[in-house]
């Protein structure tokens, strides 16, 4: 009778185990990209969401962004269409990366997923050409580094600040390309941005159409991410 009792509470010592979220890991979100990431804050709204979902101490997030950054500055392998100018300096990717790697030493990763809120600076430089390469080359590079073929994909679409392609002259084109990247793989996925760049930015000033989110577009934004990540994650 004894060695029954121990056998059902070892059971079910093994079923609390295998419901506890800390034993198969953590969840680890790296978000990074160009200005309108840097003006992303994520303990303001992006966070808070994703530690309701998964727990506090379940959840690490790192993020590394740089404004005014082409994505040549973090793929590695990145090329123009024609030529041998501009080059790869991925310089930011080596401080994404240790920045991320960092963050994990001693840690068991139950998932990944990698925010991406950048295209501006391309679509001003017109490499848009070859962008779509870029973005699906950078998620590999990652993943390889990560040693993983499980990451999770979130980008954030360009804004409506130049659908004419006045001052950006591929902004439509890099647009066009997160959305199809993001819908080519199931564990991809894509935001709007176009209603977060009206009202007040961060220094009070009113804003519409701008090339960056206002104070509540930010809050707004990572908020969005969130909800996409939780959508992606599976735990």
């Amino acid at each position: 009778m004894k060695s029954h009792h121990i056998l059902v509470l070892s059971l079910v010592a093994l079923l609390v185990a295998s419901c506890n979220p800390e034993s198969k890991g953590k969840h680890l979100f790296i978000l990074s990209g160009q200005s309108n990431m840097v003006g992303l804050l994520p303990e303001e709204s992006f966070t808070p969401v994703i530690q309701a979902r998964f727990g506090k101490d379940n959840v690490i997030v790192v993020k590394d962004a740089h404004g005014g950054q082409p994505i040549r500055r973090w793929y590695k392998d990145w090329k123009p269409l024609q030529g041998n100018e501009p080059k790869a300096q991925p310089d930011l990717y080596d401080s994404l990366w240790t920045k991320t790697n960092t963050a994990i030493q001693k840690e068991k990763i139950a998932t990944v997923t990698f925010i991406w809120m950048q295209g501006e600076r391309d679509a001003r430089e017109k490499l848009g050409d070859v962008y779509e390469e870029s973005l699906i080359g950078l998620y590999d590079q990652l993943s390889a580094d990560l040693k993983r073929n499980d990451l999770n994909f979130i980008i954030g679409r360009l804004s409506d600040f130049d659908i004419q392609n006045e001052k950006y002259p591929h902004w439509t084109l890099i647009r066009d390309i997160q959305v199809k990247v993001a819908e080519s793989n199931p564990r991809f996925g894509w935001i709007d941005t176009d209603d977060l760049n009206d009202g007040y930015n961060k220094n009070g000033k009113e804003i519409r159409n701008d090339l960056h989110m206002s104070e509540e577009g930010y809050i707004e934004m990572g908020k969005r991410f969130a909800e996409q990540a939780i959508l992606l994650v599976k735990d």
